[in-house]
């Protein structure tokens, strides 16, 4: 089974059209009607709804690993630092996550872009 992808807010609007375009299932904060929730509330909505989070917010990376250390699980975070990556890269390497992992497989990690 693919990975479902939850966008946070800072995402640009064409990483999420090209992931759409190569068939990945992505959903936006923003169609969510969650834009307005603190990080702690976004990665629990994420992980409410079986979706990874792809963020460009750090803040995101110290909740992620807050919880590690907890023990306390969330479905896993995809980061990358926005002046180190293309576009075109976020949506290539999304895409392959999206596509090869299973959900077990990032659940509780972290994984960092570009691959």
């Amino acid at each position: 089974m693919a990975v479902a992808i939850y966008m946070d807010v800072h995402i640009p609007r064409a990483i999420t059209v090209g992931l759409r375009l190569r068939g990945v299932d992505v959903i936006t904060a923003q169609e969510d009607n969650s834009a307005n929730l603190a990080d702690q509330e976004l990665l629990e909505r994420a992980t409410a709804l079986r979706r990874v989070l792809f963020t460009f917010d750090d803040d995101l990376l110290i909740e992620a690993t807050k919880r590690q250390v907890q023990g306390n699980p969330f479905t896993g975070l995809i980061y990358a630092y926005p002046s180190r990556v293309s576009i075109g890269s976020c949506i290539r390497d999304i895409e392959i996550i999206a596509k090869a992992a299973e959900l077990d497989d990032i659940a509780n990690r972290v994984e960092f872009l570009p691959l």
